[in-house]
């Protein structure tokens, strides 16, 4: 099998902290591209419709290694193209994002409620690392993991591309030690602390998780921190990381998390109400270096307003 040789570096600046999609022209054994205009249309024009791929064309948006690549050029195998991909409009999302720890090799960011973490569907540059490499002027800043949209609190980011798979696998080998608080209802009746074992499926397409029969994979660890009235305080240790899994084991409690649009029931699409954020917070994290073998320990700066 011929191996693939190593992309070259992007011509193209980032954009608002975003890196220019790539393209490379794949085999065309059958021979039924005969220009790169053929190609970028049978590719995109469905996605984006051929008008648009036309005008990106004329107007140089398509780059090469040796600059803007026109239409007509004959198609090459294995050739590279950048472009920047149009931006959706946003939202901006009114809450700064904090820095709680600075480093050579890590940034670990306080994020707020709303934000995503990294650039998806209709969040790009409204989102942790958009932001982050801007006002930070670090480029090459990764997340080494993610954190859910509606939570705020601890991501872990790395500043070079060649330490992010040591810190990677922190998270991949259940090595980081995550802690999360969250405001919740209040019930006599519901034994804590508690552990929750159960197993947690997610459809694509669906916006709720949800718990079905069989092998648990998933591991929670719920204890109450302090009572105000018919709201609870409580601290979540998750020993498993699936998709929204603090919320779903905490709905399966009858504690279903304040302000959840999801747990218990799915509220209609529409627009963000900035003034009532999912009450969870991802308050600590807590791992061994692997570069240095220190034991490093991070509080998050944030704190929920649900129990005021």
């Amino acid at each position: 099998m011929r191996r693939r040789s190593k992309a070259p570096s992007s011509p193209l600046p980032q954009r608002d902290g975003i890196d220019p999609a790539r393209v490379r022209l794949p085999d065309d054994p059958e021979g039924v591209w005969g220009t790169v205009r053929e190609h970028l249309l049978d590719r995109y024009a469905g996605a984006i419709g051929a008008g648009r791929v036309e005008e990106m064309l004329l107007s140089g948006r398509f780059v090469g290694t040796d600059g803007p690549v026109g239409g007509d050029e004959p198609y090459a195998v294995g050739r590279y193209l950048w472009f920047h991909r149009d931006f959706p409009v946003e939202t901006p999302v009114p809450f700064p994002i904090g820095v709680v720890h600075r480093d050579e090799r890590i940034v670990v960011a306080d994020k707020p409620h709303f934000l995503a973490t990294m650039p998806r569907g209709r969040h790009v540059t409204e989102t942790a690392l958009a932001r982050l490499r801007r006002e930070l002027g670090l480029p090459h800043l990764q997340p080494a993991h993610r954190l859910d949209r509606l939570t705020a609190g601890l991501v872990l980011c790395v500043v070079r591309p060649e330490d992010r798979g040591a810190y990677q696998t922190l998270f991949r080998d259940r090595l980081v030690r995550k802690e999360y608080e969250a405001v919740a209802p209040y019930d006599p009746a519901v034994g804590l602390p508690v552990t929750v074992r159960s197993r947690i499926e997610k459809e694509r397409g669906v916006m709720a998780a949800r718990e079905v029969p069989g092998e648990p994979n998933s591991e929670s660890r719920i204890a109450l921190l302090e009572r105000r009235g018919g709201l609870g305080r409580y601290r979540l240790v998750p020993e498993t990381g699936r998709t929204h899994q603090l919320r779903v084991h905490m709905n399966a409690l009858g504690l279903p998390i304040l302000h959840d649009p999801i747990y218990p029931v799915v509220r209609e699409d529409g627009p963000e109400d900035f003034s009532r954020p999912l009450q969870l917070l991802a308050r600590t994290l807590e791992f061994t270096d692997p570069f240095t073998g220190v034991a490093r320990c991070f509080e998050s700066r944030l704190a929920l307003s649900g129990l005021g």
